[in-house]
């Protein structure tokens, strides 16, 4: 199955209608009562990453920036090191707290992985540093390697359910339920989506950001044993606009289960500050809520502080 594409070139989603028309943007942003943030979190510093080896682990950088090592390799997924996630450098939302571990403490980037082109996951900044250090092969969805391009990164892309051998890994490009746009005139233009990253017998799904939706049950079928899933928690209030575009933590962990994954890690959360209205301590609250509703064991579906590392 592709993605579907309407005769004006823009993507569209299968299981439900496109984000909210910008009307009820603006009514979102006239009436919202967001949650007080605080100005600065400082976290206590972790160790760097291992060297590169054999098996997998992950390491939360922040929001939904992973260091992923498997069969050897050093995988970037969706990094952003910047102040703010906005096209305006001193507008926009502000981050609350450091990156969990600084670029150069990565010990080595084989591969980048994009999921789509909102700026708080695909930032220009961070990609032309991500250049200067490493200049690794990069894998995006359609119609957003042009993003790429003005960091100075030449990428492959690919349709949902689209592999691609790389950088000694297997890379297919998953569906997803969310939207695309980095201007007023562009949205839906590029594709939307998560990864799924295999090598040495590990297999790593990067779900990006998705609405609950059949998809995380159409990839367990496909992939029927995920070793790690990274699932966002986090930007999901208030649920009448945000719920087609971001689940929540019980939707989180429903997606645990759909997948069968044998361990999943919560993103997308605790970051920037007010991209959504829920607090910043509220997403983990309600995951630990969520796991016990549904019988899921702490172990199995946790969060990481920032810039720690969890080895499989």
């Amino acid at each position: 199955m592709t993605a579907p594409r309407g005769p004006d070139g823009r993507f569209h989603n299968v299981a439900t209608s496109q984000r909210p028309p910008l009307t009820a943007v603006a009514n979102w942003q006239r009436t919202r009562q967001p949650a007080p943030w605080p100005k600065w979190i400082e976290d206590p510093p972790q160790p760097a990453p291992p060297p590169l080896a054999a098996g997998v682990s992950a390491t939360f950088i922040n929001h939904a920036s992973f260091y992923l090592r498997i069969a050897g390799r050093g995988v970037l997924i969706d990094p952003i090191w910047s102040r703010r996630c906005s096209p305006i450098p001193f507008l926009g939302p502000k981050r609350v707290r450091a990156p969990g571990q600084a670029l150069e403490a990565l010990p080595g980037v084989d591969l980048l992985l994009v999921s789509h082109n909102h700026y708080d996951h695909l930032d220009l900044p961070t990609l032309r540093q991500v250049r200067r250090r490493w200049n690794p092969p990069a894998v995006t969805g359609l119609e957003n390697a042009r993003h790429l391009r003005k960091a100075g990164l030449p990428a492959q892309e690919l349709d949902w359910w689209q592999s691609t051998e790389i950088a000694g890994l297997t890379v297919t490009y998953v569906p997803a339920q969310h939207f695309s746009a980095r201007t007023l005139r562009d949205r839906n233009r590029s594709l939307w989506g998560g990864f799924v990253i295999q090598g040495a017998g590990q297999t790593v799904y990067f779900a990006a950001d998705s609405g609950w939706c059949g998809h995380f049950a159409e990839i367990a079928a496909r992939f029927p044993r995920i070793d790690l899933a990274l699932l966002p928690i986090g930007a999901y209030e208030p649920r009448w606009f945000m719920r087609t575009q971001h689940v929540n933590p019980d939707e989180a962990v429903q997606a645990h289960l759909a997948l069968g994954a044998r361990r999943s890690i919560g993103m997308h959360f605790g970051t920037f500050a007010r991209l959504t209205d829920e607090a910043i301590d509220a997403p983990e609250q309600a995951l630990a809520e969520a796991r016990s509703r549904h019988g899921v064991a702490d172990h199995a579906f946790t969060t990481l502080a920032f810039g720690a590392t969890l080895a499989l």
